[in-house]
């Protein structure tokens, strides 16, 4: 057992992928939590598909897609507030209109440098942490300490924020200033992560680690450090599999994150369907009770 964890780490690029596992595996998770409390899981999807003309801009003019990436985020945020707040069209149909736009322009910009350059567009889209450069591990070091820090600095306001954000503004705390700041956290999240993950499945590493803890312990910090705990799990574990099995990185990686949520959403001692009595007392859900109710009518 030990020869089979040891065995792939004598190679500088699975060295290189263990940190990235782990680095992403952390930051996503806490970063993933506000989301999940604020509920906008949507948010997260939207950023993660609008760094796709970032990319390619930046690997057309040779500069570090990294930066590209983060810049297409910040602007595609920009653009869902201000189609929020300049027109009646509610915060979820802009994720989805912006979200779209810039996913298919990416696509398109790519499709175009492939004529004249040799870029694969599996790597951008469902990752690939068996191939992350020196460069890219540096780079994604310099995220995790800024997104960390931040988060630490700014644990209480943004508690504050996430929770109630009509009391926090109540209280005098900048509220559009924090909403920027999370925003611009998820962005440099995602492009931390798109390496590992791909820019399609990172969203799944920003909320399923945080939902599985969250349906474990009961304080968000918790959901923190379980949620990163959860996250560089599945990440290493992922990375394994890609190596052992020959699979794509990226999938492995949200497949082995999603079995844990399965078997924390079976098992868990309060939420779970099969250890909680009181749960399965409660009849299933509202849809199965209105079907039965409706055959009851029927007879």
């Amino acid at each position: 057992m030990l020869d089979w964890l040891l065995e792939p780490l004598q190679y500088a690029f699975m060295q290189r992928s263990l940190v990235v596992a782990i680095t992403v595996g952390i930051i996503c998770s806490v970063v993933g939590s506000y989301l999940m409390v604020q509920r906008l899981a949507l948010l997260g999807d939207a950023i993660s598909h609008s760094l796709l003309p970032g990319l390619a801009i930046a690997f057309a003019i040779g500069a570090n897609i990294f930066v590209g990436a983060f810049i297409a985020g910040v602007i595609s945020t920009v653009i869902i507030a201000w189609i929020h707040t300049r027109s009646p069209i509610k915060e979820d149909a802009a994720m989805g209109i912006v979200f779209s736009a810039f996913f298919a322009l990416g696509v398109t910009l790519i499709t175009v440098i492939q004529k004249d350059n040799k870029i694969d567009l599996n790597h951008f889209l469902f990752g690939n942490i068996l191939g992350v450069t020196s460069e890219e591990v540096r780079d994604t070091a310099i995220i995790a300490v800024l997104v960390l820090l931040s988060v630490f600095l700014l644990y209480k306001e943004l508690l504050f924020y996430s929770f109630d954000s009509l009391g926090a503004q109540a209280a005098g705390l900048p509220v559009h200033l924090l909403n920027s700041g999370l925003m611009i956290l998820i962005a440099l999240t995602v492009v931390a992560s798109m390496k590992a993950v791909g820019v399609i499945l990172v969203l799944s590493l920003l909320i399923t680690p945080g939902a599985t803890a969250y349906l474990l312990v009961p304080r968000l910090h918790q959901v923190m450090l379980l949620g990163a705990a959860i996250g560089v799990v599945s990440s290493v574990s992922g990375m394994y599999l890609s190596y052992y099995f020959n699979l794509p990185s990226g999938p492995a990686i949200v497949l082995v994150v999603s079995t844990l949520f399965s078997l924390a959403f079976l098992l868990s001692p309060t939420y779970g369907i099969l250890t909680n009595p009181q749960a399965r007392s409660q009849d299933s859900s509202p849809l199965l009770r209105e079907i039965r109710s409706l055959f009851k009518r029927g007879t």
